[in-house]
């Protein structure tokens, strides 16, 4: 009965495939209940590194300071710290950027930083580590965290 129901779902569809939407109906599709996507000062602040050569682009060679978050998706306070960090760095309006580094994907960065544990969350200007600190912070330690790196 249920695969049945299913199926019927699927085939009902069908036709829309068949007939793509328009535009407008295509943005309504992509976002639904009204959402609309955005790229706001957060996004471009905070990116994903993909490598060691990225990381070494985006981070090492970086003229502004940047904020390394270490982090695992199975970790519950990386989960916490990570958005409240992306927002105190977006706060920050580009004086600083946010690389975020996972490190099931990323082990040789995670040595090579002697990261023990998770989050942990360095500062680096000019390459160089300049503070770190590792665990969950409220919002008044993270905007001092921040302040002190961009000298502010």
């Amino acid at each position: 009965m249920a695969q049945r129901l299913a199926l019927q779902r699927l085939l009902s569809l069908t036709p829309r495939a068949l007939h793509p939407p328009g535009p407008l109906a295509l943005r309504a599709s992509l976002a639904p209940h009204g959402r609309a996507f955005s790229t706001s000062a957060g996004c471009r602040s905070t990116f994903n590194v993909q490598d060691g050569s990225d990381f070494q682009d985006r981070v090492v060679n970086n003229p502004k300071p940047v904020v390394v978050d270490f982090h695992a998706q199975w970790c519950g306070p990386c989960k916490i710290l990570g958005p409240r960090l992306e927002k105190m760095v977006a706060k920050q309006e580009g004086k600083v950027l946010m690389a975020k580094v996972d490190i099931d994907d990323h082990t040789d960065l995670a040595i090579e930083y002697e990261v023990s544990a998770v989050p942990t969350v360095l500062a680096m200007k000019n390459g160089d580590v300049v503070d770190k600190f590792v665990g969950i912070k409220d919002e008044d330690q993270l905007e001092a965290f921040l302040k002190k790196l961009i000298g502010a």
